[in-house]
């Protein structure tokens, strides 16, 4: 797969920097009131839950400035429950292969 134009995920977490700390925030302090922002991955990638057509879902997204205005990017990816339930069971298995491969 190529690269080209994409940024590597090693930039956000790289330099030694602490990992971002979680926060908890209600959707009634957003634009979106179905959605709850859950934690900052990096200095443009969030974490939150969110309902959209009737169905929650986990979505981790970059975000841009529009307007001097945060808002929610095309890249990224929203999981259904019995997805977000499946990459929930197997984290060891990705914390035990990702323990073998860090520098």
């Amino acid at each position: 797969m190529s690269k080209r134009g994409k940024k590597s995920d090693d930039e956000a977490l790289s330099g030694g920097e602490e990992p971002p700390k979680k926060v908890l925030k209600s959707g009634k302090d957003s634009d979106d009131p179905d959605s709850v922002f859950i934690c900052e991955l990096s200095k443009n990638r969030k974490v939150s839950v969110r309902n959209w057509q009737g169905k929650t879902m986990v979505d981790i997204r970059e975000f841009y400035l529009k307007d001097g205005k945060e808002v929610p990017g095309k890249k990224g990816i929203s999981l259904l429950m019995d997805q977000w339930k499946i990459l929930r069971d197997h984290a060891d298995e990705i914390d035990k292969l990702m323990a073998g491969v860090e520098t």
